[in-house]
């Protein structure tokens, strides 16, 4: 889905006991909420049962103000190795739970969610940097998706198949993989592993989770709400078991046979590393990776859908969704004016602290974001671009930069066609059908595509083999925000993997072909004869 360096060392959140405890956010009385998660100065990042951590400590800092919020102790490769054993034997004992009983489990994990929703989406708030709403919708989709799960959990299952011998039955069973690691990105750091856990869970599996570097006060708060209904319903609490890490954590994982599933979530550049180092070993991934999102607006399209869509897929999370707009191409019938109205729009998007529930857009993840912006901007500039709005860093406390606008660029640009993880949208002027359904499926990334249009020809065609080649294919809505209900995820250096709805559930599952022989002859398959 999003950058999420797992591999690479991030050098501006790493410290030791040495801060003074009077500088850390969660000592002021304007952050006491804080503890109400059950943090404290001084976090535990490693659960499997038993709350531990003896590994290297990391400071959390807050990307509005790039202030200490707390400290958490990260796993070591000994405490990763008891933790991969103690999945191992939870999964002996959830295995044996019937899948409607499982789905109970996940029910009581979604309450208690809801119960903590406000607080939780205020971490998320403080720690990622993404605005109040948006932190709090990213809980609510955690507590959705247990919803589904719990109605699936008496749904999965394969079909009967009609056999071609008599006195024969074909069935299809559907059996968990064991132990499902999950590695998520900063930018959801609760939703995306909701996702899969909450999936993983109803299908048998047990969950090894592995949060960004970045974000670790939101996987401790997390675990310990899951960890408390496991504990009151007197299962292991390495069901769903944490290692807070980095680079030896994660590569451990990719590598670990005991692992049957990796699900990765990150930058396409790292999820190729964890698809070789899983694939090595015959293991299975899920790959959510980068982006390189576009709106197509033709000349027939309702503007007043396409000014907010545009704007709220370019610069929610301050570009930093996977779904993000990237790309913005306009019919040139309609470009000078639709760039006109969304640069106005832009000028309109209210700054500022990210718990502040007026607030619109707030700051980038860290500092390297704000250098990856600086950077990119000026290869659009040498490149043949033209900076329309924003385009600077902003002068206040954080990690802020303007929105920016930029046109004039070819389609096959260099700077195009790279996902730079920052809010920087190229508006394309195009003149034909084909050649904007080509330049969309021309970048390596095949994640959310969207058109605009009330052409219903144009609509099928695009839906259609010669269409879009996204995982994710929209009408007259922008290409972040998508629904629980659908498979989530994309193609090509996307990655393929599929999340959340539909049935993705099978990611989580190995399929077995079972013939039963219920006569007292032996027909063999197509009629062959042995005697």
């Amino acid at each position: 889905m999003d950058h999420f360096p797992v591999l690479l060392s991030i050098q501006n959140v790493m410290t030791t006991f040495g801060s003074a405890m009077s500088t850390l956010l969660i000592n002021q009385p304007k952050y006491a909420w804080l503890k109400e998660l059950g943090l404290s100065e001084d976090n535990d990042g490693v659960y499997n049962g038993n709350w531990g951590g003896k590994g290297e400590v990391i400071t959390s800092y807050c990307p509005a103000n790039n202030e200490p919020i707390a400290r958490v102790r990260q796993a070591t490769m000994a405490e990763y190795e008891e933790t991969v054993q103690k999945s191992r034997d939870a999964w002996k004992v959830w295995a044996d739970i019937p899948a409607p009983k499982r789905g109970e489990i996940v029910r009581q994990i979604g309450d208690a969610l809801r119960k903590k929703i406000k607080v939780l989406g205020s971490l998320v708030s403080l720690e990622m940097g993404k605005i109040y709403v948006e932190g709090v919708g990213e809980v609510q989709e955690y507590v959705d998706v247990c919803d589904y799960a719990v109605g699936l959990s008496r749904m999965i299952g394969g079909p009967v198949l009609p056999s071609e011998r008599p006195g024969h039955a074909l069935i299809e069973m559907w059996n968990p993989v064991g132990l499902v690691g999950i590695i998520t990105a900063f930018n959801f750091p609760v939703a995306v592993y909701g996702w899969n856990n909450a999936i993983a869970l109803i299908c048998g599996n047990v969950c090894l989770w592995k949060g960004a570097p970045t974000t670790p006060l939101t996987s401790v708060a997390v675990t310990k709400i899951v960890a408390e209904v496991l504990e009151q319903n007197n299962l292991p609490g390495a069901i769903c078991s944490m290692t807070c890490g980095g680079a030896d954590i994660g590569t451990a994982m990719s590598k670990d046979e005991r692992v049957d599933l990796v699900s990765f979530t990150g930058s396409t550049q790292v999820g190729k590393m964890v698809a070789m180092m899983v694939q090595e070993r015959f293991g299975r991934n899920l790959l959510e990776l980068g982006g390189n999102n576009a709106i197509i607006v033709f000349e027939d399209a309702d503007l007043n859908l396409v000014v907010p869509s545009a704007v709220f897929a370019s610069v929610g999370t301050a570009g930093q969704r996977c779904t993000t707009t990237r790309r913005l191409m306009l019919h040139g019938s309609i470009h000078d004016v639709v760039v006109e109205r969304v640069a106005k729009a832009y000028k309109q998007v209210r700054i500022g602290d990210p718990w502040d529930p007026s607030t619109m857009y707030g700051p980038l993840h860290t500092k390297q974001a704000v250098d990856q912006y600086l950077a990119a901007i000026e290869q659009a500039k040498q490149q043949g671009g033209t900076v329309v709005c924003g385009g600077k860093v902003m002068e206040r406390p954080g990690n802020y930069v303007e929105p920016t606008i930029i046109t004039g660029l070819a389609h096959d640009a260099p700077i195009v066609h790279t996902e730079t993880f920052v809010p920087i949208l190229y508006v394309l002027k195009f003149q034909t059908e084909e050649e904007a359904f080509a330049w969309n499926n021309e970048v390596k990334q095949g994640l959310s595509s969207s058109i605009f249009t009330k052409d219903m020809g144009r609509v099928f065609r695009w839906l259609g083999p010669k269409g879009s080649d996204c995982g994710i294919v929209n009408v007259n809505i922008p290409t972040s925000g998508a629904e629980i209900g659908g498979a989530f995820g994309g193609e090509k250096h996307t990655g393929g993997g599929r999340e959340s709805g539909s049935d993705s559930w099978k990611q989580y599952m190995r399929r077995s072909t079972c013939t039963i022989n219920y006569s007292k002859d032996l027909p063999l398959a197509q009629g062959i004869k042995f005697e």
